[in-house]
């Protein structure tokens, strides 16, 4: 008994040692009708105390395992599957890279940022020990905060598909690394009709996990004052906007990440050939703690280094994969210095860290500016290799040690159109006219296609000279496919079929044909191309691999389609609100949207036939930029907490599902005059 009183004496200190520094009287955590929390305290460093205390009391448990697997500690707590992230943690190096660039590299008013998070994260933990996922966990250093970026950021530049791809043998070419889609729309004063900036800020993510966002609003006396969302264990806002500017991300595809393979010595496999010499790998012992049926055992695994980079020994070679993300620690850095930017001239001195290795970057601001960038960490190749295929890891000229400068990076400043905007597709279709970028080298690996959001969008603005506000909010929550279908696969079989000649399909073919590409909540028509959506990725994937589906193809697919109506729903002239739904605890609504709509939903197995959304618009910030600063509307998709037990789990679901907003200020008078609730971090 007196061991476990010292055991917890001791484990406590350590969390009020680390947060004494911070008193939690100087900070307010001021909560509004929606249970949005305003953070508010004299230095910036108190502000992320109060985030780390708001977050937690609304979804703890994520910020922890997020944290977990930075610490490569994961395995402990979810067994096998979070083992093989720790894995990857001691792989790339990150503990190590950390260690080495983390009192140099980064500056020390963010070293200060950094510490009130965590002192605020281990204060609440400290509050609330029941909550605690792993205790050894605790307490949550700066440093930790910093690998989790690190991984975070490694995995954004393909490192968990690229290591998969070896390890099954599949590395011959490397895939780009692609997300369900993200909208980032900026007009100025020559596309709108009241003279203003608009801003649509809205990256489609996942509804809820580790990349889920979290909105707040963050302001302190030394001039940070920004709303916008995070992911968990982020101490700043990740896009948002603040007083003078905002900015939105889309996730990009540049060639982010090469794959070699060695040549490896016949009679040593640790040895391998560079440049003419045998040259040994480096060997590390990685020692995971692994939680299997109940308990805890100790797993040691070998970790390689080549002078590539991170190396697997596999049965058909040996390979070792290089990325820029995993050599700077600065990322997070990059983006508190996005949030206290004031104007472009500030906002471009962050951009020119080059720390945050990918994101489309679509900006605006109160005087009238509006800019794109396909932003990376892009190194700079030699010509004669085929870098988007596997490359010789023999020779120094496949052993790139620089990168693009930013001015090489694709961009658009002040387009004559007055708009830019990114859909994922080609940065090289950024807005309109001789004022988009051109490739300048295409070892960096650009995408350049284009999809049905980009497309749509197109579209929708072919027909307004001039843009009013309104109008503004109907293009961003459209849900009509463009008149030309843009998906990887060629569809169009689907829509040639004569009902006739298939009367036992005659129904499914005079839907689609009926069909106005819409997919509102009533539609009949997204209803059935929703099932044939569905059919085709639980059970015919494959048919993706080609560039068309064949009308024997889209027979099959629509006679699985009817097959599976029938079953659970006794019918075929099912609206898209029957089928697909947003569900959270308890509520259900019917949900519109479908993949790759402006406004889209991409939906998993429900029940019953039912599907729910788990990717879509998620978290939306729409910003007119006046010049007395900005009006702001936003929408997160479920609500402020992640708590079952609480009014804000659900409150914001029926207005998803209807496409409304909610009003938002960065005012801190009109925030405490409108609280529903205001308390410090204690």
């Amino acid at each position: 008994m007196l061991y476990r009183l010292l055991t917890a004496f001791c484990f406590l200190t350590l969390f009020y040692t680390a947060s004494a520094q911070f008193d939690p009287a100087k900070i307010d955590i001021v909560r509004d009708k929606y249970g949005v929390p305003h953070i508010f305290a004299k230095t910036d460093p108190e502000v992320a105390y109060g985030l780390a205390w708001a977050h937690a009391e609304d979804d703890f448990t994520t910020i922890q395992q997020s944290l977990l697997a930075g610490k490569a500690m994961l395995g402990a707590y979810q067994g096998k599957k979070g083992a093989a992230i720790d894995y990857v943690v001691h792989l790339l190096r990150i503990p190590e890279l950390v260690e080495e660039k983390y009192d140099a590299d980064l500056s020390p008013d963010f070293k200060r940022l950094l510490e009130g998070y965590c002192a605020g994260l281990n204060a609440y933990a400290a509050k609330h020990p029941e909550e605690i996922l792993l205790k050894k966990a605790f307490p949550v250093r700066p440093k930790d905060m910093i690998q989790y970026s690190v991984l975070q950021l490694c995995v954004l530049s393909g490192a968990d598909k690229a290591l998969s791809s070896i390890n099954k043998g599949t590395v011959a070419l490397l895939e780009n690394f692609k997300t369900q889609g993200s909208n980032g729309i900026a007009f100025n004063s020559r596309k709108t009709t009241d003279g203003q900036v608009y801003l649509d800020i809205n990256a489609h993510q996942p509804l809820e996990g580790p990349v889920a966002f979290y909105e707040a609003h963050l302001c302190s006396e030394e001039g940070w004052n920004i709303l916008g969302a995070n992911f968990p264990g982020a101490p700043c806002i990740l896009h948002g906007c603040n007083e003078y500017l905002g900015w939105a991300h889309t996730v990009n595809a540049p060639d982010k990440l090469d794959i070699y393979q060695l040549e490896i010595n016949p009679t040593n496999k640790l040895q391998y050939k560079l440049d003419g010499q045998w040259e040994t790998l480096e060997e590390k012992n990685a020692k995971l703690n692994v939680k299997l049926s109940g308990i805890r055992i100790n797993v040691n695994k070998k970790v390689y280094w080549s002078k590539y980079g991170p190396t697997l020994i596999t049965p058909k070679g040996t390979f070792s994969i290089r990325m820029p993300a995993q050599m700077d620690i600065r990322g997070l850095e990059q983006w508190y210095r996005f949030n206290k930017a004031k104007n472009f001239t500030e906002f471009k001195t962050a951009l020119n860290m080059l720390a945050i290795p990918g994101y489309n970057i679509v900006y605006g601001d109160r005087y009238d500016t509006i800019y794109y960038i396909s932003n990376g960490r892009i190194p700079i190749r030699d010509p004669k290799y085929d870098w988007k295929g596997t490359l010789p890891g023999n020779t120094s000229a496949t052993l790139w040690t620089s990168l693009h400068p930013l001015s090489d990076l694709p961009q658009v400043l002040q387009p004559a159109s007055g708009f830019v905007y990114n859909t994922n597709h080609s940065p090289f279709h950024s807005t309109e006219g001789p004022d988009n970028p051109v490739i300048k080298d295409p070892t960096m690996g650009y995408e350049t296609n284009e999809n049905n959001r980009s497309l749509r969008f197109a579209e929708l603005l072919a027909g307004y000279p001039k843009v009013s506000f309104d109008d503004f909010k109907r293009i961003k929550f459209d849900r009509q496919y463009p008149s030309s279908f843009a998906f990887s696969s060629n569809i169009d079989s689907f829509f040639l079929l004569n009902p006739a000649d298939y009367p036992e399909i005659s129904d499914l073919i005079n839907n689609l044909k009926q069909w106005n590409r819409n997919s509102d909540i009533e539609n009949i028509g997204a209803a059935t191309f929703l099932e044939i959506y569905q059919v085709i990725y639980t059970a015919h994937r494959s048919y993706l691999r080609n560039k068309i589906i064949t009308k024997e193809e889209a027979v099959s697919i629509l006679k699985e389609a009817k097959a599976s109506m029938l079953k659970d729903f006794g019918r075929t002239n099912l609206q898209l609100g029957d089928i697909q739904k947003l569900v959270r605890g308890e509520k259900e609504f019917p949900l519109g949207g479908l993949p790759d709509v402006l406004a889209p939903s991409y939906s998993i197995p429900y029940k019953n036939g039912m599907v729910k959304d788990n990717q879509g618009d998620a978290y939306i910030e729409l910003v007119r930029f006046t010049k007395t600063g900005p009006v702001i509307e936003s929408l997160n998709v479920y609500g402020a907490s992640a708590r079952k037990d609480s009014p804000h789990y659900t409150d914001q679901m029926e207005m998803f599902t209807h496409q409304q907003t909610k009003p938002m200020t960065l005012n801190k008078e009109e925030v405490y005059k409108h609280a529903e609730k205001i308390y410090h971090p204690n």
